[in-house]
Formats: structure tokens, C-alpha cells, sequence
């Protein structure tokens, strides 16, 4: 009994890490090219979304996927980029800051009771701060340019990942009240039963 129990809840984990993977690279279709080789793309929305509902243990194993996706070539960045280039691209840094990123959102929504403020705090220290952390020093190094201006021509994109991580917070509260389930939350046995009555 003990066992099926671990196997169900191990096939759950599955399916939440692929749904969530499914979704950053679906939201990766959203894409606006600018100069500077790194495009505005609703992808880290769906990094930021992976994050706060799936925490830190399930989350970073999602941006996993579908980086592992990439290597091998599938279209799965924004963009409809794959491949090893991407690795060694100006939007190198950023894909690994996904993954420090994804940890940082986990851990201060999952760090006590799922508010709004936690999201928010969760979705701007990791879906942004941590992202930039890696991705601009990378793409200054890539392109050969300073950091600074680097780091200055990158205020383009953060009033979109503001409101992605507005959209974030707002979403995932919205998820947690709608479906506890999406977040590993078990329904306890007691309304079990009583809901079978």
C-alpha cells in the first residue's frame, strides 16, 4: 500500500514537472525580437509561474527539461531556437539564471503560508534579479561588450518582466485557491470521505 502510495505520488511529480515544462515552452511562442540578440519573451513568465507552484525541489527539474530539450535541438526556446549554440549564445547566462532563478521563487513562496507578497517578492528576486545576474555578465562576455552598458541596455526588458511578474502572482493565487492539488497539496482523508458520502 505504502509503495502504490509512493509510485502515485512519484507519477504526479512527473506530470507537474511536465505540464509546467509543456507551458515554458509554449509561452516561449510569445516573442518580440530586439537589437542586442536577446528577445522580450513571455518564456520566463512561464519559468516564474514553474517556480512558485512547483517550489524548489520539483522546479528547477522543469527548466531542466526543457533546456535538455534544446540541446538536442528541439525548437523549444523563444523564438523557435534549439541546439547546442544556444548554449554559448548571449542568451546563456539567462538560461541558466532560469534555473538559480526557479530555486530563488521556490523557495520564498514555498517558505511558509502561499500569499501574494510572498509570490511577488518570489517572482521579482528570482524570475528577475537572479535571471539578470547570470544573463547580463554572459552576454556582455559573449558579445564583447562592457557590463555596464550591458547591464543599462538590459532595462528594456524590465518593465515586461515586471508585469510578468505581476501576472505570475496574480495567477498562481488565483491557481492556489481554485486547485490547492496543482501545488502537491493533498485533500485531506476526512473531506475525502465526506464528499464520497
Amino acid at each position: 500500500m505504502r509503495m502504490t502510495r509512493h509510485h502515485g505520488e512519484a507519477g504526479r511529480d512527473l506530470a507537474r514537472i511536465a505540464v509546467f515544462a509543456a507551458l515554458i515552452v509554449v509561452l516561449g511562442t510569445v516573442t518580440v525580437p530586439v537589437p542586442g540578440g536577446v528577445p522580450i519573451t513571455a518564456q520566463t513568465l512561464g519559468v516564474m509561474l514553474a517556480g512558485a507552484v512547483l517550489g524548489p525541489r520539483l522546479a528547477p527539474l522543469s527548466v531542466l527539461l526543457v533546456l535538455v530539450l534544446a540541446a538536442v535541438g528541439l525548437p523549444v526556446l523563444a523564438g523557435g531556437r534549439g541546439g547546442l549554440g544556444v548554449f554559448v549564445g548571449p542568451t546563456a547566462g539567462y538560461l541558466l539564471g532560469w534555473v538559480v532563478g526557479v530555486v530563488v521563487v521556490g523557495l520564498l513562496v514555498h517558505g511558509g503560508r502561499i500569499t501574494w507578497w510572498r509570490v511577488a517578492s518570489g517572482a521579482v528576486l528570482g524570475g528577475i534579479l537572479a535571471v539578470y545576474a547570470f544573463g547580463i555578465p554572459v552576454q556582455a562576455l559573449v558579445l564583447g561588450t562592457d557590463l555596464v552598458p550591458t547591464a543599462l541596455s538590459s532595462l528594456v526588458f524590465l518593465p515586461g518582466d515586471l508585469i510578468k511578474a505581476a501576472c505570475a502572482t496574480v495567477l498562481t493565487v488565483a491557481l492556489r485557491r481554485a486547485y490547492p492539488r496543482a501545488f502537491g497539496a493533498r485533500v485531506p482523508r476526512a473531506s475525502a470521505s465526506v464528499r464520497a458520502a
